[in-house]
């Protein structure tokens, strides 16, 4: 493993070194600033792909909240509970009041911007489709968490 990955991922366990403490609500705010009104199900599968492609690329997640394979593709419950029997989320949402998305690096919003440009375009129900079909998902468990391990695969 490379020296950087070595110290991000020590940083990131830690809390040392330059690694912020993002949350996911912190990067759901980014996503709906860029995308305006959105449903939550493209929201949580746009949130998956955003941890997926940090884990690989930075080698390190881009927040801590776990992500689980629901019926419907990757949820975070965290997240549901707060937004559970709204159908679309806008950036003036309540749910955002205690986030900050200013809080995300460049690198990190350099990665959320390049899944936003890759799968931005689908809604929730295609990228329903689109995930279901991939390994993360389909080789974990119903309501179990898609560890970082098998988002990096």
């Amino acid at each position: 493993m490379p020296l950087k990955a070595v110290r991000t991922a020590y940083s990131y366990i830690t809390g040392a070194g330059k690694v912020p403490e993002v949350s996911i609500l912190d990067v759901a705010s980014y996503i709906v600033q860029k995308l305006n009104d959105i449903t939550p199900m493209r929201l949580h599968k746009l949130l998956y792909y955003t941890q997926a492609w940090s884990t690989v690329w930075e080698e390190a997640p881009l927040f801590k909240e776990q992500i689980e394979a629901w019926e419907n593709g990757p949820v975070c419950p965290f997240l549901f509970d707060l937004h559970r029997g709204v159908f679309s989320i806008e950036k003036s949402s309540e749910i955002f009041s205690n986030s900050n998305a200013d809080l995300l690096s460049v690198n990190q919003k350099e990665t959320v911007d390049e899944v936003l440009r890759f799968y931005g375009k689908f809604t929730g129900q295609q990228l329903q489709d689109i995930v279901l079909y991939e390994h993360p998902w389909k080789f974990t468990r119903k309501g179990c968490e898609i560890t970082l391990a098998s988002m990096h695969e």
